[in-house]
């Protein structure tokens, strides 16, 4: 037998945005319908290292089973670098006999995926005809987002903020130019959310970035730059303010940053309530119930995600003959 192995150019080309966030819509109605296993991530934290990894495993049963595992390295200094903060691989498996069928970019796959459920998460919760975006970060999470929106909005204005001034410059620029939009490099992050309907902090943020008095009435927050409990970018007033939406519940409890620390200083109490994206997209919960309520999505990530994500790179791959066929 062989392997597919996929580099992240061979990513970028099978994994298109509009496939990947039906794709991510899909699996995370799956995941609130019951059909697939999802353990929480394991995270590896040596104290000599100034990054971490986080073992990620998920498995689907019925007429296609698979397993997924993603073992990613996060080096948050790494943009300084010219790199992605995320570098590792997403291994699929055979669920019927374990083979390996392919070997994926795990640092393209997050890109994508990451940015394609908060387009979910967007379309199912932000208010009809936003076309205002703001986006907090210039890397590569950031231009991820921004294609992703594009794709769900009608946009007409995106507002980009990052600590160092250049890269959210050339980020507007480049933004600008693709989508013919107004897009512009804010001077603070009051700025940048002043009148945005849709938000993306995509940021390596350690503690709060945002008030919550300068979010616009009615806003969508999408959440995605922490994914650890000791870290986050919303101040505890926009936890408490917002009605939150997850992608999975357990995850959120146990590993995010913006909503344990918000009740670790008691601006959030413990038990609040938190929806999971997939019951909205299934009509189980209601998602935004008027135009003013502020809705946030806090992001973490999931396994499943990239199972689905790394099998439709591998799929499109084989269909096309893209990556490298290995003896396995």
């Amino acid at each position: 037998m062989s392997v597919r192995v996929l580099s992240g150019d061979d990513v970028r080309i099978t994994l298109q945005m509009p496939d990947c966030i039906e794709a991510m819509d899909t699996v995370l109605r799956q995941l609130a319908a019951g059909e697939l296993y999802l353990p929480l991530r394991s995270v590896v934290r040596p104290p000599q290292s100034p990054g971490f990894m986080g073992l990620m495993t998920a498995h689907r049963a019925g007429d296609t089973p698979a397993y997924g595992l993603k073992a990613v390295a996060i080096f948050p200094e790494n943009p300084r670098r010219g790199l992605d903060a995320h570098q590792g691989v997403v291994i699929v498996f055979s669920g019927a006999d374990g083979r390996v069928s392919g070997f994926v970019d795990a640092s393209a796959v997050t890109a994508i995926r990451t940015a394609a459920v908060s387009a979910v998460a967007t379309r199912a919760l932000a208010r009809k005809g936003a076309r205002t975006l703001a986006v907090l970060g210039a890397g590569v999470q950031a231009a991820a987002h921004i294609e992703a929106m594009a794709c769900v909005m009608q946009l007409e204005r995106v507002s980009i903020y990052s600590r160092r001034p250049e890269p959210a410059a050339e980020l507007a620029a480049a933004t600008a130019e693709r989508y013919g939009v107004d897009a512009r490099a804010a001077a603070s992050v009051e700025e940048a959310l002043r009148d945005a309907e849709v938000v993306v902090t995509a940021t390596t943020a350690r503690e709060p970035i945002v008030e919550r008095a300068w979010f616009a009435p009615g806003a969508h927050i999408n959440a995605v730059g922490s994914s650890i409990p000791t870290t986050r970018e919303l101040d505890g007033a926009t936890v408490a303010a917002a009605r939150l939406f997850v992608d999975a519940r357990e995850s959120t409890l146990n590993e995010s940053g913006d909503l344990l620390l918000a009740v670790r200083e008691g601006t959030v109490a413990e038990g609040v309530p938190l929806v999971e994206l997939g019951e909205v997209l299934s009509g189980n919960t209601a998602g935004r119930t008027s135009p003013d309520e502020l809705t946030a999505f806090i992001s973490l990530g999931l396994a499943v995600e990239d199972l689905a994500a790394a099998e439709l790179a591998l799929r499109v791959a084989a269909e096309a003959g893209l990556g490298a066929e290995v003896p396995w």
